[in-house]
């Protein structure tokens, strides 16, 4: 089996020794994004719903640079920093779904994300 390392400057940076997504197996396996500038590397905003918004940016871009896209997601793992932005996260996140064709998911609440970051998500698609 063959794995191709994925790398885009539309998106941060890894902060760590990891890639920004690996396909491997007819999957795309994406790291965590959180809502850092990709030309800054700082965080956008304190506000959970910008984060968020940034999130899904960081994260459609690296799907793009895999050749796939948020219609190919099969599952999607959601952390946050506070269960209570839920419902902002929660909406943020399901524009990026066609109707009827959300993917599976977790949501869990965390003690500290990176940089202290208040949303982070993770996926799993089909390359």
């Amino acid at each position: 089996m063959t794995r191709k390392i994925i790398h885009t400057d539309q998106a941060p940076a890894a902060i760590g020794p990891y890639s920004q997504a690996v396909v491997a197996g007819g999957f795309v396996h994406c790291s965590g994004q959180i809502a850092l500038d990709p030309g800054t590397g700082k965080l956008v905003a304190e506000d959970v719903r910008a984060q968020a918004e940034q999130v899904m940016a960081n994260l459609g871009a690296v799907l793009a640079a895999a050749g796939s896209g948020f219609e190919r997601v099969v599952k999607c793992n959601v952390y946050l920093a506070r269960m209570s932005d839920f419902a902002v996260v929660n909406e943020v996140y399901g524009q990026h779904f066609p109707e009827g064709s959300a993917p599976a998911r977790a949501t869990v609440a965390v003690a500290t994300l990176p940089l202290n970051a208040l949303v982070e998500v993770d996926c799993l698609a089909l390359a």
